[in-house]
């Protein structure tokens, strides 16, 4: 997933009250990903690995405990379907599914980036 596409899809999960983060896949790569923390300590990370579909992988302190598997006809997901599919996860088995409510909402969650992200956003075009 490129850095806008990421970007922009935090930015929507955070709206809904997901506490997702953008994640860079390793340092020196421009593979962007979306880390949802999990309210028991766990994290999720979503699509760092660079292929096509959607996919997670559930970590604990750095273990995997769990995954979400690739999520069928995601590799032509367009970003609204990719918040959607995101939002309807269900993390609490250790193979996460899909769901038709939405686990996780809260209160729409502030923007990550602060200043240094206004100004980015002033040379940066939203994807497509």
């Amino acid at each position: 997933m490129d850095e806008h596409r990421a970007r922009w899809v935090v930015d929507r999960l955070r709206a809904r009250g997901v506490p997702a983060h953008l994640q860079l896949a390793r340092a020196g790569q421009t593979q962007f990903g979306i880390r949802v923390s999990l309210p028991d300590g766990r994290e999720a990370v979503w699509d760092t690995d660079g292929t096509a579909g959607l996919e997670a992988q559930v970590l604990r302190n750095g273990v995997l405990v769990g995954f979400v598997p690739t999520i069928e006809g995601s590799d032509g997901f367009t970003p609204e379907q990719t918040v959607e599919a995101i939002a309807h996860t269900d993390y609490d088995q250790p193979i996460g599914r899909r769901v038709t409510t939405p686990p996780m909402r809260g209160p729409a969650l502030p923007p990550e980036g602060g200043f240094f992200r206004r100004l980015m956003d002033g040379f940066r075009a939203p994807p497509s």
